[in-house]
């Protein structure tokens, strides 16, 4: 049988195209999906790689081959996606890779009204009748279902604004770094009618990112955006990755603003509409959020890392928002589900409703100092993770934790060390009272890594 295996992660499927990923295995993932989900009705969209368009179309005829009928929304951001799976109640798949590099793409699935498909909600299923399929031969009865082309652009921007009341906030001048990804296509039809100037960079799609990486969390992929805001008297920067699903925040002055301080701005501007209400937050935020959740009356619960095992937490607790500290936001009113864009317009709406620049709003949020997300190339990621263990054993008032990786906290620090789901790597993140401790408490960390 056909090993899937290395393309089908934690929460969805990647990998490089065609070496691993081609559209004979995307036409099998199509047909295994709608027979293991009993689909009548599939929607569908792309990012702009070049391999994004023959991908969805070979699923397409995977999912019209067992008689389920295909939305096709075409070009779109995965919030976009989840938009038409939640407002057309239909199941849907996104063909992205999100932020990594040109060579690769994946699929993102989910049940109707957006509910993730994960390992543990089919995915592995859908993963061993799709291997199971191309064994023994894909089948079906070509074209029994039919493919209808739908643009949910319109529709998807004027829900948005639903959601985030904007009617009073001052002029704004904005600069906004797609990518080359798909914040390029949505965010002029979001911005459509709000008082704002906009200052576009990269909005032009292209899935090679001739640019940079459309990925915000690494510090080099935010220069062009700072230089911009800070050369044009900007009064913020928006960063988005390349399926738009993710956002990231440049203040006035340049300087990059944690997901950490976001999800606490939006978690309370969600407690003020919904009082006492619960909030989702990963064990990779700053502890700074649970802290500000409860002074404000909320519920933190504490989470993995992962969309589908946010949502999943999400729906099991109802509560009304969640972040994580990669810049993935979710929300309850947008059916549990993450949208980059919905998060930027909270900002937006924060910073416009009062004529204080963006960095005096964010303060209040921002109490401890942090390493940011720090890689490390591994061979072999348990022994790494065992080794710092050993390392940190036995001191005083340190205590650990496995919830996802490894999380060690001591006195007034605390560490999370974690496999990525999709690369060989490590993946760091640090916290403690000041930069001074949580530079030190890297360099250890990293000393054992990498030795």
């Amino acid at each position: 049988m056909a090993d899937l295996s290395k393309i089908f992660k934690a929460y969805d499927v990647r990998g490089v195209v065609p070496d691993e990923l081609d559209e004979e295995i995307a036409q099998a993932v199509g047909a295994a999906f709608v027979e293991l989900t009993g689909a009548t009705s599939v929607v569908m969209a792309h990012d702009m790689r070049t391999s994004s368009g023959p991908l969805a179309a070979a699923f397409a005829r995977g999912a019209t081959s067992r008689g389920a009928d295909v939305v096709n929304a075409g070009l779109g951001s995965t919030d976009m996606l989840y938009y038409a799976s939640g407002s057309l109640g239909l199941p849907g798949v996104m063909f992205t890779a999100s932020h990594n590099p040109a060579k690769y793409n994946g699929m993102k699935m989910c049940r109707a009204g957006a509910v993730p498909v994960g390992t543990e909600t089919g995915l592995l299923e859908i993963r061993d009748r799709a291997a199971e399929l191309l064994d023994r031969g894909l089948g079906g009865e070509p074209g029994k279902g039919t493919v209808t082309e739908r643009n949910l652009l319109e529709g998807y921007a004027a829900h948005l604004k639903t959601l985030v009341d904007l009617s009073g906030i001052r002029p704004l001048k904005v600069v906004v770094d797609a990518g080359n990804g798909m914040g390029g296509y949505t965010v002029p039809e979001v911005f459509k009618g709000l008082p704002i100037e906009l200052t576009p960079l990269y909005f032009e799609l292209d899935g090679t990112f001739p640019n940079h990486e459309a990925n915000p969390i690494e510090p080099e992929n935010l220069r062009d955006l700072q230089k911009a805001v800070v050369s044009q008297g900007a009064d913020i920067g928006i960063a988005f990755d390349g399926d738009a699903d993710r956002c990231w925040v440049i203040d006035e002055r340049g300087e990059s603003v944690s997901p950490s301080t976001i999800t606490a701005l939006v978690a309370v501007r969600e407690l003020a509409k919904h009082p006492g209400a619960t909030i989702i937050h990963n064990l990779i935020t700053s502890k700074g959020v649970p802290e500000i959740i409860a002074e404000h009356g909320g519920t933190p619960v504490r989470t993995r890392v992962g969309h589908s095992f946010i949502k999943a937490e999400m729906a099991r607790t109802g509560a009304v928002f969640g972040g994580e500290h990669s810049a993935h936001y979710y929300f309850r009113d947008f059916w549990f589900a993450d949208s980059g864009m919905l998060a930027a317009l909270h900002v937006l709406a924060a910073l416009g409703e009062q004529d204080r620049p963006l960095s005096e709003v964010l303060a209040r949020y921002s109490r401890y100092a942090a390493s940011g997300e720090i890689n490390s190339r591994v061979g072999d990621q348990a022994a790494a993770l065992a080794r710092v263990r050993e390392a940190f054993e036995g001191r005083e008032g340190v205590t650990f934790d496995e919830l996802d990786g490894l999380t060690v906290s001591g006195p007034d620090w605390w560490f999370n060390l974690r496999p990525s789901n999709t690369e060989p790597l490590l993946r760091l993140n640090a916290e403690a009272a000041d930069e001074e401790k949580v530079a030190a408490v890297r360099d250890e960390v990293l000393a054992v890594v990498r030795s």
